[in-house]
């Protein structure tokens, strides 16, 4: 056994320690989940083992489409990227050492898709403006009255109160970019074989698919409108954080203007990117873990009146966010997900077959493992050098195998946005 696997060994030990209290119990399924999570991870760092999973690769017409636009979205913005040479030649020198090492690679490959979306955003600055499309200032605004028969945004920001800034901001300001994370390694934790991987193609596409459809459709957002009316816009504007201002009055800081106002994409309203991100946490979340389904779906209709109330989008951006999502999350879904009572939870007969399972124990799964007797097992040692044995043994088969008029309006204390 390697030194860093005792050392992951001797962690989850630890943790074992930490749940002996009875108060602790219910805890008791995480911890372990934990556990047999840590124990999962490779923590080779022998680049010979990727090389021969990528040579015993098959690869597909969808795979390869999928690396080709990758492919091609970072080298356009390493090429139109103003940076020294040596940092456009390190940001790819530093992904190629993380995916070659095993230990780092099952993060970052998985990763790939979101890395590829968050290098495409914040390069977007670096287009020429002679070089960008005319940015459309009544589009959305017009699509909002025809298709909904009012200008729903514009209704949602007539009555502002400092309680709903509060619940519009945690959404929108905090939550929005916890999620993503928490929805990953709930996946990783308790999802079946290939879930995280699922995960981080789907959310990386679809977020990349709306940025490369802001740079080609520039739309201005309904803080726009409130400023400037609908004269036309230029790429020389700075963004503004909308409803956002009052957060930072609050706190008495700049943190959301400073923020809003050197956005790499100052005029990407349209699709909203922020509703494509709740929508696909709430439709993985139902997928995998459905008992919860009104609490998903609850969070994304609050952030939905959150982007409207703090007039960051319209709500044709929110419909176009969420058809992004639902399209992305069914293209690349896997067979094997697509009917969720045919999922493959770990069972006694694929319990070893990927380093992404559910706790098992003794070849039994999930659902026959006695969480307390586990828990007194370990704790007394016992099945110790059996399960040391059982990592020699394992470590050893690796080796041998590939794997969107002006007017005034009152915000709060704010008479006039932009003051």
């Amino acid at each position: 056994m390697s030194s860093v696997t005792r050392v992951v060994r001797r962690r989850s030990s630890s943790i074992v320690q930490a749940v002996k209290n009875p108060n602790a119990t219910i805890f008791t399924p995480i911890v372990l989940a934990l556990m047999a999570g840590l124990q999962r991870l490779d923590l080779s760092r022998d680049p010979r083992k990727t090389i021969a999973r990528v040579r015993a690769y098959k690869p597909t017409v969808g795979s390869v489409a999928q690396l080709v636009l990758m492919a091609s979205t970072w080298l356009y913005c390493l090429w139109m990227m103003v940076a020294p040479w040596w940092v456009k030649l390190a940001i790819p020198s530093l992904w190629t050492t993380a995916v070659l090492l095993p230990i780092t690679s099952q993060f970052f490959w998985p990763a790939t898709p979101v890395l590829s979306w968050v290098i495409l955003f914040f390069s977007a600055r670096y287009i020429p403006p002679e070089a960008r499309p005319a940015i459309h200032v009544a589009l959305l605004p017009a699509l909002e009255s025809v298709l909904y028969g009012a200008n729903i945004s514009d209704l949602q920001t007539r009555f502002t109160h400092p309680l709903l800034d509060v619940i519009a901001w945690l959404p929108y300001g905090v939550i929005h970019f916890a999620f993503p994370v928490v929805v990953a390694i709930l996946l990783w934790l308790f999802g079946p074989k290939g879930s995280v991987q699922y995960w981080g193609k789907a959310f990386g596409f679809m977020n990349m698919f709306g940025v490369w459809t802001q740079i080609v459709l520039p739309c201005a957002a309904p803080w726009y409108e409130i400023i400037h009316g609908l004269t036309p816009a230029n790429y020389a504007m700075p963004g503004s954080p909308g409803g956002l201002l009052r957060i930072d009055r609050v706190f008495n800081s700049q943190g959301y203007t400073n923020t809003f106002g050197n956005a790499p994409l100052v005029f990407g309203a349209f699709p909203s990117l922020h509703s494509g991100c709740a929508v696909m946490e709430a439709l993985f979340m139902s997928h995998f873990f459905p008992f919860l389904k009104p609490v998903y779906w609850g969070y994304t209709g609050i952030l939905w009146w959150a982007t409207m109330y703090l007039s960051h989008h319209y709500l044709i951006d929110l419909a176009g966010g969420a058809c992004l999502s639902v399209l992305t999350f069914y293209l690349f879904m896997p067979a094997e997900f697509k009917d969720s009572d045919q999922i493959m939870w770990p069972s006694a007969a694929n319990a070893n077959a990927s380093e992404y399972e559910l706790v098992t124990a003794n070849g039994h799964a999930h659902d026959d493992v006695d969480f307390d007797e586990e828990i007194r097992r370990l704790e007394e040692g016992e099945g110790e050098g059996e399960g040391e044995g059982e990592d020699e043994d394992e470590e050893a088969q690796v080796e041998g195998k590939d794997k969107r008029n002006a007017r005034n309006v009152t915000w709060g204390e704010t008479r006039v946005l932009g003051e």
